[in-house]
C-alpha cells in the first residue's frame, strides 16, 4: 500500500498513470483507499455504506485492464442506483432498498473500472445544503469538525477533502455540488443539462433541475470523469452533444482571451461576505492578468424570483415520488424529518396550472439572464455566501418550510438560477478564511461550453497554489 503522503501526493489520473507504470499494483491503490476510509470516517462521518470486499473481488475478476480499474470511487445515496448496493436517500423511510440496476452514469464509472467501495452522506432527498440527518448524523468539514460540509453533496466533499480519496460522485438540484465544494475547498463541476445522461431511471428529472457529476481535487479529474459518463443514453429526452476533443485534452489547451464578467454583491443587490467578496476580487484580478477581458457587471434578471419559483418547481416534482394521501396523512409521512413532511405536503397542494405556471416563469427569467452571456463569454460569482457555516444553523428537524428555503439561499444565492437556465458552472477553492476555512468562487459559461469553463479552470488552476486537502490534525488524526 501507498503511504498517506504518497497516497494524497496524487489525484486519480496521477493514480491511474503510477498503476500503468507498475511502480504500486491497483489492488494496493484500492486497499489503501480502504484503509483511510476506514482511519478518517469516525471523525467525519462522510462514507455511510461500504462495499469494500465486492470491490476488491470486482478487480480480481475483471478480464481486461483498463485506465481506471480498481481506482477508489464513491457513489453518493442520493438518485443514483447500483446493482446490489443499497440506496436510501438519506431517509429512514428508504434504508436498505436495493435496486438490480445501475444508473446510466453508473454503468459508465463501472466499465471504466473504477472500484466502487461505497456511499457517501446526503441529507434527506438531497433537500438541505447542511448534510445533517436523522438516518445518518451530521457529516463534519474536515477542514474544522465544527462546521459543516455543505449539502447535499457532503459526504463526498468531506471524504475528497480528507484525503480519502481523489474525486466521488456527486448530485446538484440547486448547487449540491459546487455548495460542497466551495465549502471543503475542492473543485465542483455541474455540468450543462443534458451532457451527462440521467436514466434509466430518470429522465427529466426535477424540470431539468438536477444534474450529476462529482467532486475532485483537481480539473482534469474533473474532466477525465466527465469524458467516461457524457452522452446520451437510449430513451432520453433530450441531451447535450459533448465535444468531439475528449474534455481532459482540451484543458491542455490555454482558453481564447474571454469576456469575463463579475458580480461582488448579489444578484438582486445585498452584500456578500467579506471573504466571498476578496475572493471574487483576488480572482478577477488574476483573470486580467492572465489577459482575459474583465469587467464587473450584474446580469439583468429577477434571481430573487428565479430563485423561489425554481425551488418550488423541485418540491412541486416531489409529488410525482408519493402519491397524494386523502385526509389525515400523519401515518403516511411518519419517518419522514420535519422539512421533508412540509415538503411532500407542498407538492401534494400543488395544482398542475400552478406547476406549469413556475415551469413558465423559469423560462422568462432564464432568458433574461441569457442575455447576459451575449456580452459575455463567462460569468465569476461568488461560490457561496461565505465559508461553511457551524452544524445546526441549517435544520431539517424543526422549522417552517418558506424560513428553511430562505435560509438556503442566505447560503448559496449563486447556485440555483444556473441549475434553472443548465448552464455549465464550476465552484474552484481559491481563498481561504484567517481561520483556515475554504471560500470558493463560481464560475458559469454558456450552455453547452463546458469546454471553456474547464479550460478556464484549469487555467486558474496552473496559476495559483490552491489548497484542497484539508489538515491532518482538523480531519481527527
Amino acid at each position: 500500500m501507498l503511504t498517506r503522503d504518497e497516497w494524497v501526493g496524487h489525484d486519480l489520473v496521477g493514480l491511474a498513470e503510477l498503476a500503468a507504470s507498475g511502480e504500486v499494483s491497483r489492488r494496493d491503490i484500492l486497499m489503501t483507499a480502504i484503509r483511510e476510509i476506514e482511519r478518517l470516517n469516525p471523525a467525519l462521518n462522510a462514507v455511510v455504506l461500504t462495499q469494500f470486499e465486492q470491490a476488491l473481488d470486482a478487480l480480481d475478476q475483471a478480464t481486461a485492464v483498463h485506465r481506471f480499474s480498481g481506482l477508489p470511487y464513491l457513489i453518493k445515496d442520493l438518485h443514483a442506483p447500483v446493482r446490489g448496493m443499497p440506496l436510501s436517500n438519506g431517509s429512514q423511510r428508504f434504508k436498505g432498498t436495493v435496486f438490480d440496476f445501475d444508473s446510466t452514469t453508473v454503468s459508465r464509472l463501472r466499465a471504466a473500472g473504477l472500484g466502487l467501495l461505497g456511499r457517501t452522506a446526503s441529507p434527506e432527498f438531497g433537500l438541505s445544503l447542511s448534510t445533517e440527518s436523522a438516518l445518518w448524523g451530521i457529516t463534519r468539514n474536515p477542514w474544522n469538525l465544527d462546521h459543516g460540509a455543505g449539502g447535499s453533496s457532503g459526504g463526498a466533499a468531506a471524504a475528497v477533502a480528507s484525503g480519502m480519496l481523489p474525486a466521488a460522485h456527486a448530485t446538484d438540484s440547486a448547487g449540491s455540488i459546487r455548495i460542497p465544494a466551495a465549502f471543503n475547498g475542492l473543485v465542483g463541476l455541474k455540468p450543462t443539462r443534458g451532457l451527462n445522461a440521467l436514466g434509466p431511471h430518470r429522465g427529466d428529472p426535477n424540470f431539468g433541475l438536477s444534474h450529476e457529476h462529482a467532486v475532485a481535487r483537481s480539473v482534469r479529474d474533473t474532466a477525465a470523469l466527465l469524458d467516461i459518463t457524457a452522452g446520451p443514453d437510449g430513451g432520453c429526452p433530450y441531451f447535450t452533444a459533448k465535444p468531439q476533443t475528449p474534455f481532459e485534452t482540451l484543458i491542455q489547451r490555454p482558453p481564447a482571451r474571454l469576456r469575463i464578467g463579475f458580480v461582488t454583491r448579489q444578484f438582486h443587490g445585498p452584500a456578500v461576505h467579506a471573504e466571498s467578496r476578496r475572493a471574487v476580487e483576488m480572482t478577477a484580478k488574476l483573470l486580467a492578468g492572465l489577459g482575459h477581458e474583465v469587467s464587473e457587471e450584474i446580469p439583468d434578471f429577477d434571481s430573487l424570483l428565479l430563485d423561489q419559483t425554481a425551488i418550488r418547481l423541485l418540491l412541486g416534482s416531489l409529488a410525482g415520488f408519493f402519491a397524494a394521501v386523502p385526509g389525515d396523512d400523519t401515518e403516511a409521512l411518519s419517518g419522514f424529518q420535519q422539512i421533508t413532511q412540509q415538503a411532500i405536503r407542498f407538492s401534494w397542494n400543488t395544482t398542475l396550472g400552478e406547476y406549469l405556471q413556475r415551469a413558465a416563469i423559469v423560462n422568462q427569467q432564464v432568458r433574461a439572464l441569457a442575455r447576459y452571456f451575449e456580452r459575455h463569454d463567462v460569468l465569476l460569482t461568488p461560490a457561496s455566501n461565505g465559508p461553511a457555516p457551524k452544524h445546526g444553523i441549517v435544520s431539517m428537524d424543526h422549522g417552517d418550510l418558506d424560513g428553511f428555503i430562505n435560509s438556503l439561499f442566505g447560503i448559496s444565492p449563486f447556485s440555483a438560477a444556473f441549475n434553472a437556465s443548465g448552464q455549465p458552472a464550476i465552484s474552484l477553492p481559491v481563498h481561504q478564511t484567517p481561520g483556515g476555512l475554504p471560500v470558493g468562487v463560481q464560475l458559469v459559461g454558456r450552455f453547452a461550453d463546458d469546454a471553456t469553463v474547464l479550460q478556464l479552470a484549469a487555467e486558474l488552476e496552473a496559476a495559483s497554489a490552491w489548497q484542497c486537502l484539508a489538515p491532518l490534525r482538523v480531519a481527527g488524526t
